[in-house]
């Protein structure tokens, strides 16, 4: 059954997509759940190489599926001079251009943003790449895990004794594709005032360098950088993951008072006149011992006694979950953050705005070329069309 495609504030927007793999589809995905036509150009032989990628669910790649649903796909040779000219046709009435090559890939086929804006002025024409557009590593290849090993984020996480790990997602892909759609709509933006668009110029590590609020902020006052300190936060305490008799929690403690109300309800007031843990800096200095402390309580009961004992001390505090549970639960269901594409289960749209309807049922991902046939019928050159 086909799904009608959704409303939202990007209603009417033409988007070309070229970007491929995570870091380029996430943040067209988002332009689409919000209401833009998509349409996804796709190399001959194969596609998109996420297609082959698993894990996989009613024969479709989850991981192509998820950062792709309610796209078009056309296959087009942008070496072929018939494919070229279907693809001209469609930059002249596109709003948006999205590509993740490597740069002087698109200049070298003639396709780079100054190539396209003089033949639409208007189009948004959005890059995002490993390095970006400049800089000493600017043509450099890049995935995502060479990305969190070059920002700072892999040697920040893990535990103190522990080697440095990887964020538990591909976490600068993500923020590509997030920054990517930000300068989208900022581009759109000013194009309401301007008239003209622009080049949206985004790399995977900045857009990791900028996640690093703890550290940079380190550096900046220290010189020196974030070490690995585990689940806790590096400048308040207690702000952690506590082990309790069947389980953890997540305690976070922001200021003294907090810290007063969680020791009352843990029936350890005693600790309040212990002068280690008087104010957030003498805390931090004995962030070991104050910890063992809450835990020699804490292990006495079971996560969900300690979560309604906190909680109604109006202390911040939550279990730790897995993805199942996080998935399955209340939370995720009231915020229609577990939705369905194409028969196939997937994260929601995190982006809720009023007046626009946020569907449980989106369209799927398109098979490769699924739109082919209709797409270079509404595209086929007309010659005689004057540049935007």
């Amino acid at each position: 059954m086909s799904v009608a495609k959704n409303a939202g504030p990007f209603s009417g927007l033409l988007v070309i997509d070229l970007t491929h793999v995570l870091n380029g589809p996430f943040g067209t995905t988002m332009l689409s759940d919000l209401g833009a036509r998509v349409v996804k150009v796709e190399p001959p032989g194969g596609g998109d190489d996420t297609r082959e990628y698993g894990p996989f669910s009613q024969g479709r790649s989850l991981y192509f599926d998820v950062v792709n649903r309610g796209k078009e796909s056309i296959v087009l040779d942008l070496k072929d001079k018939a494919d070229r000219e279907i693809f001209v046709t469609m930059v002249r009435r596109a709003d948006v251009l999205a590509e993740n090559y490597r740069p002087g890939v698109m200049a070298r086929l003639g396709f780079a943003y100054d190539d396209l804006a003089r033949i639409n002025r208007k189009l948004v024409y959005a890059s995002s790449s490993g390095f970006g557009q400049t800089g000493p590593l600017a043509m450099a290849p890049a995935y995502d895990t060479i990305i969190q090993a070059m920002s700072g984020i892999m040697s920040t996480t893990g535990m103190p004794d522990g080697p440095p790990t990887r964020v538990g997602t591909s976490l600068s892909d993500l923020l590509g594709g997030l920054y990517m759609f930000s300068g989208i709509a900022s581009a759109l933006y000013a194009r309401e005032k301007s008239g003209r668009g622009a080049h949206v110029d985004i790399a995977m590590f900045d857009a990791t360098l900028a996640f690093l609020e703890h550290g940079v902020m380190e550096y900046s006052a220290t010189g020196h950088s974030l070490g690995r300190i585990g689940n806790r936060h590096p400048f308040l305490a207690p702000f952690d993951v506590f082990e309790c008799a069947d389980g953890h929690v997540a305690i976070c403690c922001g200021n003294d008072h907090l810290f007063s109300q969680l020791c009352i309800a843990l029936g350890r007031p005693d600790l309040l006149a212990d002068t280690r843990y008087f104010d957030n800096t003498s805390r931090l200095e004995n962030v070991d011992s104050l910890k063992k402390a809450l835990e020699d309580v804490l292990r006495t009961r079971c996560v969900s006694h300690w979560l309604g004992t906190i909680q109604a001390a109006g202390v911040p505090v939550g279990p730790l979950l897995n993805v199942s549970e996080a998935v399955q639960h209340p939370q995720t269901r009231a915020r229609n953050m577990l939705i369905e594409a194409g028969g196939l289960k997937m994260s929601g749209n995190p982006i809720k705005i009023s007046g626009y309807p946020d569907p449980a049922v989106r369209p799927a991902a398109p098979a490769l070329d699924e739109h082919g046939a209709r797409l270079r019928d509404e595209f086929a050159p007309c010659f005689s069309a004057a540049a935007s």
